[in-house]
C-alpha cells in the first residue's frame, strides 16, 4: 500500500494541521455527578466549554421522575427536581451512590431514601416504583440521554462518542455500571476517566503549569484525592485515595437530622424528609457566602418550622465528615512519597469544596491555600471534553493520561493467601502475568479465584470472580506451568486469563462483579491493611509454612508407601516420629516452629532419599550395558 510522507524544505517547519469543521467528530465530555451533571465540548480553537440548556443553565440536576401515567417518558433535570416534593416515592435523586452496589451495602442510604430499595437479580440494588423495579443504571441512562440530546442540539448532529468521568475510587462493578448506562443512553463510550484526572487535565491545559499537584475532589456523593505529576504534556497519577460514599449529600443529611429532631418527628413522612433535604441544600449553599441562613419548613395543620442556622453551627455539624477526608489525603501523600510542602498546588473540584470549612481544612492538611481560580463545578466536564477531543483524533497535539488502579488485584494461592499480581497505584492500561503450578501429583484442574485488596489473607479481601482451568496434564506436583495474566484496560476494567503452557489450553473471564464495594469499604480495606500489617505478615508466614509442611508430609508419605522396604524398623520409627512432630507443629500458630520441623525432617530423611535415588539408578540401568548410556 502506498503511503504519503509529509515533508518540508530544509530549515522550514512543517505546515500546521488545519482543522476544518467538517472534519471534526462531534464528541463530548460528561461529568455524571451525584447532585448535578454537565456536558462539555471543545470548540474550533481547541477550548472546552460546558453546554447550557435553553435557559442558560449548564448544570443538570441528577434527578429523574417516573410519571404514573402508563407510557409516559421519564422526566429529568430541574423539572424532575421540582416534582420531588409532590412525588418523592417516584422521583430518584443521587442514584450515583447506588450504582453497582448491593442492598446490604446501603443501610444508611436505604433508611434516608424517599423511594423503596430492593435486592435485584444478581445482587445489584433496584429501586421499587409502583411494583416495578428500576435499576440505578437505568436512572443514570436517563440523565445521560438528556445531556446527549442537549449536546446534539448545540453541536448540530448526532454524537460520535463521549468520555464519561467516574470517581477514582469507583470499583470494577461501579465502572461497568457507568459504562452500561452510557450504552443504554445510546452513547459510544470512548473511555471512562477518573474525575480528579479529568480535572487536572483541564486545569493543566488552562494554566500551563508543571509539577506535583493534589486534586481534592468533594462532590455530592463521593470524595477522591489524587496526587498527579504534570510534566511536558504527561499527566501521571502518582497515587489515589478517597471514599465513594462521602460527599455533600452527607452535609445536607446532618441538617436534615437536626431539623427533624427539633420538630419532634419520630416517623417523618417522605414528603417532610424531601422538603427538609431541599431546605438543607439551600441553607448549605447560602452559608457559602453568608454567615447565617433562615430555615422555613411547612408542617401539617398550617404550622411551620422556623429557625436560623449560623455558619459556625453548620461547621460544627459537618466537622467530623470533613476531617474524615484527612486520612485518605495523608495516605495519598505517603504513597506518592511526598511531603505537603513539595506540592506545587492543591486543586479543588466539586461543589462541596465551596464550603468555607472545607477550604480551611484543605489549607490545614496541605500546609497551603488551595487554588480556587478554576470553577470547581465545571472543571471535570471540561477535562473530559479535552480527552474526548484527543481520543476522537480531532487534534494531533495530545496529552497523555496515565491513570492508576485504586486497589491491588491478585489471586488466591494455597493456604488462603493472596498473591498480588497488579499492585495498588499501578499505571493503567496494564497487563501483568505470573506463573503458578500444581500442588498435588496428578492434578488436572486449577481453580482461579480473583481478589481485590491490600490484606495478605483471602478472607480479608474482596472476591471478584472465580473460574476453572481444566485439562492440565497429570504430572507430579510442581511440574505444570500455568501462566495467569491480568489485563486492566484504560477504563479500569479487568480481564483475567489462565494458560497451561504444555497443552496450550486456556480460559479467561471478564471480571464483572454483581455489585460494588460497601459503604466506605475501600477506605476501610486500606486502613485495615496498615493497622493489621504486622499481624497479616505473621498470618501469611504461618500459612506459607503450613502449606510447605503439608507438601513435605504428602511427599514423605508417598515415599514411605513406595519405598518403605528400604528402611529397617528403627529407621522407619525415626522417620515417622519426625513426620508426627511436623504434623503436630502445624496445629499451633508459630511458623518458625513449623519451618524448624521441616528442616529436622529433611535432615532425618537424607539417608532415605539417598537410598531411593540409588534404587532408581539401579532400576534404570537394569538390562542395559554401560555403552547404552555413553
Amino acid at each position: 500500500m502506498d503511503v504519503l510522507l509529509d515533508i518540508s524544505e530544509p530549515g522550514q517547519a512543517p505546515k500546521p494541521h488545519e482543522v476544518r469543521v467538517e472534519d471534526l467528530k462531534r464528541v463530548v465530555g460528561i461529568d455524571l455527578g451525584t447532585t448535578y451533571s454537565l456536558v462539555a465540548a471543545v470548540d474550533m480553537e481547541g477550548k472546552p466549554a460546558c453546554i447550557s440548556d435553553e435557559s442558560g443553565a449548564v448544570s443538570l440536576p441528577s434527578v429523574v421522575h417516573y410519571p404514573e401515567q402508563p407510557g409516559s417518558e421519564p422526566v429529568t433535570g430541574k423539572e424532575a427536581h421540582d416534582l420531588a416534593l409532590l412525588h418523592p416515592e417516584s422521583t430518584i435523586a443521587s442514584a450515583k451512590r447506588l450504582m453497582g452496589r448491593g442492598l446490604e451495602d446501603l443501610d444508611d442510604e436505604a433508611a434516608r431514601s424517599s423511594f423503596a430499595l430492593e435486592a435485584g437479580e444478581g445482587g445489584m440494588v433496584q429501586i421499587a416504583i409502583r411494583s416495578k423495579q428500576i435499576s440505578p443504571v437505568g436512572v443514570a441512562a436517563e440523565i445521560l440521554k438528556s445531556l446527549k440530546s442537549r449536546a446534539e442540539e448545540a453541536l448540530g448532529g448526532e454524537l460520535h462518542g463521549a468520555v464519561i468521568t467516574v470517581p477514582a475510587y469507583f470499583d470494577d462493578a461501579q465502572r461497568q455500571a457507568t459504562k452500561d448506562a452510557g450504552r443504554l443512553a445510546g452513547l459510544e463510550v470512548l473511555r471512562l476517566v477518573n474525575e480528579p484526572t479529568a480535572a487536572a487535565l483541564a486545569y493543566g491545559l488552562d494554566q500551563g503549569r508543571e509539577g506535583m499537584y493534589a486534586i481534592y475532589d468533594l462532590g455530592g456523593g463521593t470524595f477522591d484525592i489524587s496526587i498527579l505529576k504534570l510534566t511536558k504534556g504527561v499527566f501521571q497519577v502518582m497515587s489515589t485515595g478517597g471514599n465513594s460514599s462521602l460527599g455533600g449529600d452527607d452535609f445536607d443529611n446532618t441538617l436534615v437530622d437536626l431539623f427533624i429532631k427539633e420538630m419532634g418527628e419520630e416517623n417523618p413522612s417522605t414528603e417532610l424528609v424531601q422538603e427538609c433535604k431541599q431546605e438543607a441544600r439551600r441553607v448549605k449553599e447560602l452559608l457559602t457566602e453568608a454567615t447565617e441562613a433562615n430555615v422555613t419548613i411547612s408542617r401539617k395543620g398550617g404550622k411551620s418550622y422556623n429557625r436560623t442556622v449560623s455558619r459556625s453551627e453548620f461547621d460544627g455539624l459537618i466537622k467530623k465528615l470533613i476531617r474524615a477526608t484527612g486520612l485518605p489525603c495523608r495516605r495519598a501523600l505517603k504513597d506518592a512519597g511526598l511531603a505537603p510542602d513539595e506540592l506545587k498546588g492543591v486543586v479543588l473540584v466539586g461543589g462541596s469544596t465551596r464550603v468555607p470549612a472545607v477550604r480551611a481544612f484543605v489549607a490545614e492538611i496541605f500546609k497551603q491555600e488551595p487554588l480556587v481560580d478554576v470553577d470547581p463545578d465545571q472543571v471535570v466536564a471540561l477535562g473530559a471534553a479535552h480527552q474526548a477531543d484527543l481520543l476522537s483524533g480531532n487534534r494531533r497535539d495530545g496529552l497523555l493520561l496515565l491513570d492508576v488502579t485504586p486497589l491491588s488485584l491478585g489471586i488466591e494461592t494455597m493456604g488462603e493467601l493472596v498473591e498480588k499480581i497488579v499492585p495498588r497505584n499501578s499505571p493503567i492500561p496494564t497487563a501483568r502475568a505470573q506463573e503458578f503450578t500444581t500442588f498435588k501429583d496428578g492434578q488436572t484442574a486449577m481453580a482461579i479465584h480473583v481478589v481485590q485488596g491490600e490484606r495478605e489473607l483471602v478472607s480479608e479481601c474482596r472476591s471478584l470472580a472465580r473460574f476453572e482451568l481444566r485439562g492440565i496434564p497429570a504430572m507430579t506436583a510442581g511440574a505444570a506451568r500455568i501462566r495467569v495474566t491480568f489485563q486492566v484496560d484504560a477504563d479500569g476494567l479487568l480481564t483475567v486469563s489462565a494458560h497451561e503452557e504444555t497443552t496450550q489450553i486456556a480460559q479467561s473471564v471478564m471480571v464483572k462483579p454483581a455489585y460494588g464495594l460497601s459503604d466506605g469499604e475501600i477506605e476501610q480495606m486500606l486502613r485495615d491493611a496498615i493497622t493489621h500489617g504486622a499481624e497479616d505478615m505473621q498470618a501469611r508466614a504461618f500459612n506459607e509454612a503450613k502449606v510447605d509442611a503439608d507438601r513435605v508430609l504428602a511427599a514423605s508419605g508417598a515415599a514411605l508407601k513406595h519405598d518403605g522396604d528400604l528402611l529397617n524398623e528403627a529407621e522407619l520409627k525415626k522417620v515417622k516420629a519426625a513426620m508426627l512432630k511436623l504434623w503436630e507443629s502445624t496445629q499451633g500458630k508459630d511458623h518458625e516452629v513449623i519451618n524448624q520441623c521441616i528442616r529436622d525432617l529433611d535432615r532425618d530423611t537424607t539417608f532415605f532419599a539417598q537410598r531411593r535415588m540409588d534404587r532408581g539408578v539401579q532400576q534404570s540401568m537394569t538390562g542395559h550395558s554401560v555403552d547404552d548410556f555413553s
